[in-house]
C-alpha cells in the first residue's frame, strides 16, 4: 500500500515555505491507519518492546493504536502543566525558543524495553528531549517509528544511536 497516498500535503502552512504534511486523510482510511499501524507493531515485535511512549498529541495517535495491539503500556509525554502527578522534564529548543516536556515520574521502569512513536520527525528536538525522559527513568529505548521522516531538515543528527523506522520519507 503506498502511504503517500493518504497524505495531504498543504503549502505555505503554517507559514510561508513550508509544506505541511497532513496525516488526517490516512486516520480517517481504516484500511490505511490500520496497514500503516501494523507496519509499525511488527518493527515493535522484532524489538521486544514492553512499552510505548508518545509526545503530545500526534503521538498518541500513532502510539496508542500500537500498544493495544501489542498488549503493552502507553505513556503520554506532555508540555509542562499537562499531567497530575510527579513529572520529570527535559528542555528542547523549538523554531522560537525553549520548551519543556514532561513524563510521569512513575511511567516507565528501570529496564523496560521503550519503543518511541510519533506522526513526524523533523528536527528531531522534540524525539531527543522524548528519549532523554525514557532515559531519565531507567528505561531503554530500542527505536523510535514514524509514520513520516522529513528528510532535509535532519532530525536523525539529534538522535544518532537510535534505530529509526519510518514509513514513509519527504
Amino acid at each position: 500500500m503506498d502511504l503517500k497516498e493518504y497524505i495531504a500535503s498543504i503549502p505555505d502552512y503554517p507559514q510561508e515555505g513550508i509544506i505541511f504534511r497532513d496525516i488526517s486523510p490516512l486516520m480517517a482510511d481504516g484500511e490505511a491507519y490500520r496497514y500503516a499501524t501494523q507496519q509499525i507493531v511488527e518493527y515493535a515485535q522484532e524489538k521486544g518492546i514492553d512499552m510505548v511512549v508518545g509526545p503530545e498529541a500526534r503521538g498518541f495517535i500513532v502510539g496508542c493504536p500500537v500498544a493495544y495491539q501489542l498488549g503493552v503500556g502507553f505513556a503520554p509525554v506532555r508540555k509542562k502543566g499537562k499531567l497530575p502527578r510527579e513529572t520529570i522534564e527535559a528542555e528542547y529548543e523549538k523554531e522560537y525558543g525553549v520548551d519543556v516536556l514532561t513524563l510521569h515520574a512513575d511511567a516507565i521502569k528501570p529496564g523496560q524495553r521503550v519503543l518511541i512513536c510519533d506522526d513526524l520527525l523533523a528536527t528531531g528536538g522534540t524525539i531527543k528531549a522524548t528519549i532523554e525522559l525514557v532515559e531519565k527513568l531507567g528505561g531503554i529505548v530500542v527505536g523510535c517509528a514514524f509514520l513520516i521522516e522529513l528528510m532535509d531538515l535532519h532530525g536523525r543528527d539529534k538522535i544518532q544511536g537510535v534505530e529509526i523506522k519510518t514509513l514513509m520519507e519527504y
